[in-house]
């Protein structure tokens, strides 16, 4: 439980002082990587940052409106091919195509929080799902938009005169577009459309009773999450310059779950916690393999990990990494009282 001295706390962008610096620091060292750190570090960081989108619009849906989705990758999907099709087969150019993308999986996400509006828990997982297998199916068969199972291979992006021809560059720009989907993410939270979603997760009966309308703030969060996820859809197509549904497949949504679950639910640097943790987490994995050759035979174990960390987090770190992080923050706040 984070400890409150303030009313205005909750409006605030940094809380605290010690907040702001580890942001300054956060920024410096993801300012000069590129400096220092190989090129592979740096497409894992730009990997990083793309999830970081997802995993925060995800969070806005489920962790703070209470809202179950198993169908993030179709919408991650729906923004990709979106930009995909803009860019390659329209011509148009890059910077009118990532917004397109994202309006685009916004009018998806209407489509499915309309008549997701009466389902609930499990139920909802289930409708989503279903919509995770649709788009798949859409993806295949729809080849004059989406070329199939070949996919679409896109060339680097440009803005204006700026070339973002290098992973350097393309980078940056990952990293400017992932602060203002946080910046952004932060101050629907401190509004009163975040207040009303919290209302809606808590419970739903109080929120109505109080006044808010639960099918337009649910469909809400549906387009703001589904936004996000375009966003990110759009970045990461020309990020890894080739698309196709193996890309984009239920276990990724699941992951994104895995996401949220472990960097905490219904924060906002939780977001950012889950997906670093699970982005580099395959590194150690790899690192594994070198101490322990039977990780490189039994390949199943791999799967095992995965699992066992879930698991080991439901149960014994519910709140997640960020959870901990503010448990951690209280016991030297409250040192030596406790």
């Amino acid at each position: 439980m984070e400890i409150k001295t303030d009313y205005f706390e909750d409006i605030k962008i940094f809380k605290e002082t010690s907040t702001l610096i580890w942001f300054l620091l956060a920024m410096g060292f993801l300012l000069s990587a590129p400096l220092f750190a190989g090129g592979y570090v740096v497409y894992m960081l730009s990997l990083t940052a793309i999830y970081t989108i997802v995993s925060l619009g995800l969070n806005l849906l489920s962790g703070y409106a209470g809202q179950i989705s198993l169908g993030h990758a179709a919408f991650l999907a729906i923004g990709a091919y979106s930009s995909a099709y803009l860019t390659v087969k329209l011509g148009l150019p890059f910077w009118f195509a990532l917004p397109a993308s994202g309006f685009i999986t916004a009018a998806a996400g209407i489509l499915i929080g309309i008549p997701a509006l009466r389902l609930r828990g499990l139920y909802l997982a289930i409708a989503t799902m279903a919509f995770a297998f649709i788009a798949d199916e859409v993806i295949l068969n729809w080849e004059s938009v989406t070329n199939g199972a070949n996919g679409i291979k896109l060339s680097p992006p440009s803005i204006g005169p700026l070339a973002l021809d290098t992973d350097q560059r393309f980078y940056y720009f990952i990293l400017a577009i992932t602060l203002i989907m946080l910046w952004g993410a932060k101050n629907i939270i401190r509004s009163s459309l975040g207040r009303a979603f919290i209302a809606i997760r808590d419970s739903e009966t109080a929120a109505e009773t109080m006044g808010v309308n639960l099918s337009i703030y649910k469909t809400i969060a549906f387009l703001i999450s589904a936004f996000y996820a375009g966003i990110a859809g759009s970045l990461f197509a020309h990020f890894i310059k080739y698309i196709s549904p193996s890309n984009f497949t239920l276990l990724d949504s699941i992951g994104f779950i895995i996401m949220i679950l472990v960097g905490g639910t219904g924060t906002l640097l939780g977001s950012v916690y889950g997906a670093v943790f699970i982005t580099f987490l395959p590194e150690g994995i790899r690192v594994l393999k070198d101490f322990f050759p039977f990780f490189v035979v039994e390949t199943g174990l791999q799967g095992l990990l995965y699992g066992l960390i879930l698991l080991l987090f439901i149960l014994f770190e519910p709140t997640g990494l960020y959870g901990r992080w503010l448990k951690i923050k209280r016991y030297w706040k409250t040192f030596p009282l406790k």
